[in-house]
């Protein structure tokens, strides 16, 4: 038995040491929002948080994890309301076959945390993630509307 932390709840699997973290994700938990796309860690269509941390959970095993905290897409949106990037993809219309877009979003929140304004050089540097239907221009307009919800939210909270 494996115990893991998953969008804040403990669990245990009874699976290999060696398992991917996204089967273990997908298959053992049925968190089906975590996709498989290239099996490589290239394409980021299996991004979740580790610790905050972006990454590509089809290469990671998941006894490597430890007591380190995993979250996925499914914990983004709270009390029925969306997670401002969401709310960005919808507004911005990002979604063409939707397959990559819980990993690109993943990607996202990861960086929207450490650079609350980010510059399109960041975006660049940061969202490596592959798109195949190419609506690149769309996500960089999301992630910086996303970005302005974000600075609005914090303004309001200092503010109280």
């Amino acid at each position: 038995m494996i115990a893991l932390s998953v969008n804040g709840k403990a669990c245990n699997v009874d699976v290999e040491a060696d398992t991917p973290l996204l089967w273990v994700l997908r298959d053992t938990l049925g968190l089906t929002g975590t996709k498989y796309g290239c099996g490589i860690a290239q394409c980021g269509a299996c991004t979740v948080h580790i610790d905050g941390a972006a990454t590509r959970s089809c290469q990671i095993p998941v006894g490597t994890i430890g007591n380190k905290a995993i979250t996925t897409v499914e914990s983004l949106a709270r009390d029925g309301k969306l997670h401002p990037v969401q709310q960005a993809w919808l507004d911005h219309d990002v979604p063409q076959c939707g397959y990559c877009q819980t990993g690109m979003m993943m990607a996202v929140v990861a960086l929207l945390t450490e650079k609350p304004k980010p510059s399109d050089p960041d975006i660049d540097a940061a969202i490596t993630n592959i798109c195949r239907c190419g609506t690149y221009q769309r996500i960089r307009s999301a992630i910086h509307s996303a970005a302005a919800i974000l600075a609005e939210q914090r303004d309001a909270t200092a503010a109280r």
